[in-house]
């Protein structure tokens, strides 16, 4: 037997360096017969052992369906990129990466327009492809992915790693699908994510979909230092990247990358709609830290998005959690990058009159980022009808209160407002009740059964069940997830409470400052100021809020129908008690993340940046600026051994 599995690997290790030449370097060594005979032979193989290697390209057929998408947790969190779309915004991202690195150097890569997918290696065996999901969890698509030709099943790296890639569909693949499709796809964008959200495998294989590979997203005991680096790793073990990665040493030669891709990029072949920048040394990367959502490290810059004329039909004016009220235009509908446009976006009141948008306006009509379309202009004298902003509240008729450019309806209990408001509580950034939709919440809320934050905890099946939709099975999954949500962390419950300011980041940053509730209920203005990330605006939303008995008696409401809110890591007085601490370069013997946990834990505050405020700055291997200010400061400093080693002191 094991002389039977040397010579199927062997016919495997074959069949896949001729597909690698076919199609990852777009160099065919064989002809289609000879490979087929070839594949052939392992075939009967397999079915005369009733054996299928790992790296078998027979496991690539895509024949195979499937009853739903299951969850997979990916190793590191896949970040989204914060975006540019013009040079004065490219030149405020430089100015942020310089006031931390003097010397940073940068790659320049092209943004493809398709479908991220994250795959998972160990031992040097394909495990798994999955979707980007919310960056934590995605979708597991092994079986839509694994009929790609573009990645290896086998690879010579055996740790355990995590690559991301973009599934995009080449223009010309696209074309000569819609030659004999009966129904012809729109765009090639829509053809890979149909191709891979698809519970058939065989479309992907059928649309010819392909995969370049970006990015390392996790890789154990490996000593890759750049961008560059990680790009020649993906090439020496078999992924196909794209080879037009530009390193460039100054701002104005990332400037000059981007004009020459600009002008390049309509002969690809391949979708690509900008390209995306990022620092190369992944050592000055962990100088210049992550936001809740992005790397500040890197940023896509999107080229000219493209640009239609429609007609405005009517304004509608839509109300918010805040209570703030935005118009929205329903137009004409034309098919716009890829998609049917119904409604576009504007801002406010102030921006319909400086566009000089009335009703029947021709006007010109942008779409990008994959998000609700902008009217950029009204062309000049079109239009029959001016666009009035209400007077009072469209949905609960009360007054209107002007602040500045904004117009918000002064009712916190107008139904829009509040259904907002309840789904931002219920979202899985904040109370994750994950069975409790939007369309959900607006059954309850017009049922009279949910008007407040504490009725969703007042929920009964007895309440539910002459419900349309909803049997004793879907009752008792919602109750159930109600039930999970009353233990939450601090930082979800701030979170959720919807206070004008407080987003994920901010309100990691105000739990870990102050700990628990009854702390922040008690902070003063200038308390919450302590906090880096906290303005005067937000300050005195959080101060208001807790100023207001509706809020108070709510806050109280929850706590008696069992809402629980574990408490951050102690803040004890500790080795670190009450100082201000920067951890900067690189850590041998610890992760920073524990770094931070430790030092939380003995009483300190983690900073991100050297200010007037820090205290000591632990520094490790090729630290950089943030070592030279706090020397320029005077600031105590700590290296990596003298920080362990104050740890351990009893």
């Amino acid at each position: 037997m094991k002389e039977n599995i040397g010579n199927m690997q062997a016919i495997i290790d074959k069949l896949n360096a001729w597909s690698y030449a076919y199609y990852v370097l777009d160099n065919p060594v064989v002809e289609d017969k000879v490979y087929d005979t070839l594949y052939d032979e392992l075939v009967n193989l397999e079915q005369k052992y009733n054996l299928i290697l790992p790296d078998s390209p027979t496991r690539r057929v895509g024949d195979k369906l499937i009853d739903s998408f299951q969850k997979h947790r990916h190793l590191h969190k896949l970040y989204s990129l914060d975006k540019a779309t013009t040079i004065e915004q490219m030149q405020a991202f430089f100015q942020r990466i310089e006031k931390v690195e003097n010397n940073a150097q940068y790659t320049v890569e092209y943004k493809y327009d398709g479908i991220t997918v994250c795959l998972t290696y160990e031992n040097g065996y394909f495990q798994c492809a999955t979707t980007r999901g919310n960056g934590k969890v995605g979708e597991d698509v092994t079986q839509q992915v694994l009929p790609i030709q573009s990645f290896p099943l086998k690879i010579e790296y055996v740790g355990k790693l995590e690559v991301k890639g973009e599934a995009i569909m080449r223009l010309s693949a696209l074309e000569k699908y819609n030659r004999t499709a009966e129904e012809k796809l729109k765009n090639a964008r829509n053809a890979v994510g149909g191709a891979i959200r698809n519970l058939d495998s065989s479309v992907s294989k059928k649309r010819n979909i392909e995969i370049f590979f970006y990015d390392i997203n996790y890789i154990e005991n490996n000593g890759i230092q750049t961008q560059m680096e990680s790009l020649a790793f993906l090439k020496k073990n078999g992924f196909k990247i794209f080879e037009d990665s530009i390193l460039c040493k100054s701002r104005e030669s990332v400037l000059q990358a981007i004009e020459q891709i600009n002008e390049k990029r309509q002969q690809l072949d391949v979708l690509t709609d900008g390209v995306v920048i990022k620092v190369d040394s992944f050592r000055m990367r962990e100088e210049i830290g992550y936001t809740d959502k992005f790397p500040k490290w890197a940023i896509a810059y999107k080229f000219q998005a493209e640009e239609k004329i429609t007609t405005i039909k009517q304004v509608v004016w839509q109300v918010g959690r805040t209570g703030k009220i935005t118009p929205l235009a329903e137009v004409e509908p034309i098919e716009l990058a890829g998609a049917t446009v119904r409604r576009a976006t504007l801002n406010n009141f102030a921006d319909i009159a400086r566009k000089k948008i009335q009703l029947g306006s021709s006007v010109y009509i942008r779409r990008s980022n994959e998000v609700i379309p902008e009217i950029l202009m009204a062309i000049e004298g079109t239009g029959n009808g001016a666009i009035m902003p209400p007077t009072t509240c469209i949905y609960c008729g009360a007054e209107i209160i002007e602040d500045g450019a904004n117009l918000f309806c002064s009712n916190r209990e107008c139904p829009p407002r509040v259904v907002a408001s309840l789904v931002h509580f219920a979202s899985n950034d904040g109370m994750h009740i994950d069975t409790l939709s939007e369309k959900t919440i607006e059954l309850f809320y017009h049922q009279k059964l949910v008007q407040k934050f504490s009725d969703i905890y007042r929920l009964t099946e007895e309440k539910l069940l002459h419900l349309e939709g909803f049997k004793e099975k879907k009752i008792q999954n919602l109750l159930q997830a109600i039930e999970n949500s009353k233990k939450t962390k601090f930082e979800q419950f701030l979170f959720a409470l919807g206070i004008d300011g407080i987003g994920k980041v901010a309100a990691n940053d105000i739990a870990k400052h102050f700990q628990n509730l009854q702390n922040l209920q008690q902070a003063t203005f200038a308390d919450l100021l302590e906090i880096e990330q906290i303005g005067e605006k937000t300050a005195t939303n959080i101060v208001n809020f807790f100023q207001d008995k509706n809020n108070i008696d709510e806050l109280e409401a929850l706590q008696r129908l069992g809402v629980s809110i574990t408490k951050p890591i102690e803040r004890k007085d500790g080795k670190f008690a009450k100082q201000y601490v920067v951890l900067t370069g690189v850590l041998k013997e610890c992760k920073r993340k524990d770094a931070e946990k430790w030092i939380e834990a003995e009483g300190g505050i983690c900073q991100n940046a050297v200010t007037n405020k820090t205290s000591l700055v632990i520094a490790g291997e090729n630290a950089g600026s943030k070592l030279e200010k706090a020397k320029a400061m005077g600031i105590s400093i700590l290296n990596e051994d003298g920080f362990l080693q104050l740890l351990k002191k009893q």
